[in-house]
């Protein structure tokens, strides 16, 4: 009875937060398909290079969330109330600290930022334009994510998940509706996207209006060590979304010297295609943490293994799915993002799904690992998976190997890394994972 009910729970939120995931990752998925239409190739590149920022603003979200949302449920599972409350207190002070911050770069630096990135003439005006509105919204993204960790571990899984898919397709609707009927350009697909989240907001309401919440911001006044917990744990999430913006700006820049804005615009389908795979693979991550963390507040380590083995189990039936499609689909996905029928572009996106994502089931065993720690309070392996994964192997792995193969291998330098830092994961596991017989 103990295992079906394991297997329920698991079934139920890992699915629920696929699926979340799925729709979250669509907003600028959903941005990429409308402004390729438009705007063509000088739209597409343009959007690639401002959406690492998104990642910038939507990693932070996670990391106050998934960090807050962690304690808080180890917190809810030790039936201390006044301890979870401060917890989601502190979650609101740091979200607010970070608003302030993104929205202030926006103001001043958008158009610094993509000069920086590479953007120039026509492209650097609509890099610009969407950045600036992107930054604007970030206090929206920001309490959107913390509120949808904190629904999910407050037990609404279904909830968090509904709100999650009514905001990506509501920037889907909105993104057409501003482009095309309205005209508004790469602004308007910048204002879908930033409206997205509110709508996601609205969605959550419910669990606040009908009083289904057990936690709520309490009078406290912020502590640094509340602070470093909650960031701490959230700190491999943050790495998780920040390293795929990270990954962009370099590629971007080895790719614009290689092929220009053609072999850029081409690295746009890719990297917005990956948005979509990662976030599965986050989806099953963000899944397991509250039942990890639950069955960590109540010592149950035997739930903890169970969960573990189900989610790798899971992570590799999507990974072999996803190459098969993306192996034999490689031609009609690219056209879907290849308005102007450019062959150049087509050629290269074709050869860089085939090898990019050959990563998949590295690259999903990563993430997992690095939940795993952080659920069961071992901050320290799990940053150090994301920190090598993220930038310490795959920023010069990417210069080294684009030196000896140029454009292909920078699409090999993404599962090359994901590779080395598997095995290093074992060798934490091996390591850290004793405890949980404590």
């Amino acid at each position: 009875m103990k295992m079906k009910n394991r297997v329920q729970d698991f079934a139920k939120y890992v699915s629920l937060n696929v699926m979340g995931m799925i729709g979250l990752s669509c907003y600028i998925l959903a941005d990429t398909f409308f402004v390729s239409k438009g705007l063509g190739t000088d739209g597409l590149t343009a959007l690639n290079l401002a959406i690492p920022i998104y990642s910038f603003i939507h990693g932070s979200g996670l990391m106050i969330g998934m960090g807050g949302g962690t304690r808080y449920s180890i917190q809810k599972s030790q039936k201390d109330s006044a301890a979870a409350n401060r917890t989601f207190t502190h979650a609101l002070y740091l979200a607010a600290v970070f608003a302030v911050f993104f929205v202030a770069v926006g103001l001043l630096f958008a158009g610094d930022i993509v000069w920086i990135f590479g953007a120039r003439e026509n492209v650097f005006n609509m890099s610009r334009t969407y950045l600036r509105v992107i930054l604007s919204f970030a206090p929206a993204f920001l309490l959107n994510n913390v509120l949808l960790c904190f629904v999910r571990n407050d037990g609404a899984p279904q909830l968090s998940m509904a709100a999650m898919i009514g905001g990506s397709l509501s920037n889907v609707v909105l993104d057409w509706v501003f482009i095309f009927p309205c005209g508004m350009g790469i602004f308007g697909a910048a204002f879908a996207t930033g409206l997205a989240p509110i709508i996601s907001m609205l969605i959550l309401s419910p669990h606040f209006i009908r009083k289904h919440n057990k936690f709520h911001p309490v009078k406290c006044r912020p502590q640094a060590r509340q602070a470093g917990w909650i960031l701490s744990s959230g700190v491999p999430s943050l790495v998780t979304e920040v390293s795929s913006g990270v990954v962009m700006i370099v590629f971007n820049s080895i790719i614009m010297n290689l092929n220009g804005n053609v072999g850029v615009a081409a690295y746009g389908v890719i990297a917005n295609l990956s948005l979509v795979i990662i976030a599965i693979y986050t989806g099953i991550a963000q899944g397991i943490q509250p039942l990890m963390s639950r069955s960590f507040g109540l010592k149950d380590y035997d739930a903890i293994r169970a969960f573990l083995r189900y989610a790798i189990l899971t992570m590799a039936g999507f990974s072999i799915c996803i190459y098969m499609i993306v192996f034999f689909g490689a031609s009609p996905i690219t056209s879907i993002f290849n308005s102007e029928h450019d062959a150049m572009l087509q050629a290269i996106a074709m050869d860089g799904l085939r090898l990019y994502f050959i990563a998949c089931p590295f690259a999903g065993f990563n993430i997992i690992l690095s939940i795993y720690f952080t659920s069961t309070q071992r901050p320290l392996p799990a940053h150090i998976i994301s920190l090598l994964r993220g930038f310490i192997v795959i920023i010069p792995m990417a210069f080294l190997l684009s030196v000896v193969a140029q454009i292909h291998g920078v699409w090999c330098a993404f599962p090359a890394t994901e590779f080395v830092v598997a095995v290093i994961g074992l060798l934490l596991f091996r390591r850290y994972s004793t405890g949980d017989s404590r």
